[in-house]
C-alpha cells in the first residue's frame, strides 16, 4: 500500500495572479488564476522523497527547489486552489512511489541462444523430412 503524504496548508503559498490569455491580453475569466509555491527543502516530507523530487526533471520545479503550479482552468478561485493542491499532491505521490523495476528490452544471451537452438532444430527436421520425401519419390 502506498504511503500517504499530507502536505500541511502552512507549507504551501497560494496567491492570486492575473494571468494572460491567448494572444497576451488580460482576460476576466483568468483573473481568478492561482499560483501555488511549495518549497521542497522546507517541507515536512521524508528526506528520500525530497531527494527524488529535487532530482525529478519537471518544468514545474525550479533550480532552487520550489514547485510552482499555476491553475487557471476554473472561473472560481477556490476551484483553482483545489486544482493546484490536487496537482501538487499527485506530483508528490508519483515521486513517493518506489520506482518499478523495468523489464529488459533486449533478450538476454541465454534467451538468444535458446531461440537459435530451436531454429536450428526446426531447420534440421525440415531438411530431414525433405530428404525422406525425395527418397520416397
Amino acid at each position: 500500500m502506498p504511503a500517504v503524504f499530507i502536505i500541511a496548508p502552512g507549507e504551501v503559498e497560494l496567491k492570486a495572479i492575473r494571468a494572460q490569455g491567448p494572444g497576451g491580453q488580460n482576460v476576466n475569466k483568468l483573473s481568478s488564476a492561482v499560483q501555488l509555491r511549495f518549497d521542497i527543502a522546507a517541507s515536512s516530507l521524508p528526506p528520500e522523497v525530497k531527494q527524488r523530487l529535487l532530482a525529478l526533471r519537471d518544468h514545474r520545479i525550479t533550480e532552487d527547489g520550489v514547485v510552482v503550479i499555476k491553475a487557471q482552468s476554473h472561473r472560481s478561485q477556490e476551484l483553482n486552489r483545489e486544482d493546484a493542491m490536487r496537482r501538487l499532491e499527485q506530483l508528490v505521490e508519483s515521486v513517493a512511489r518506489a520506482p518499478m523495476q523495468r523489464r529488459p528490452t533486449r533478450p538476454s544471451f541465454a534467451e538468444r541462444q535458446r531461440r537459435l537452438r530451436g531454429k536450428a532444430q526446426r531447420s534440421q527436421i525440415k531438411a530431414t523430412r525433405a530428404r525422406v520425401h525425395r527418397s520416397i519419390w
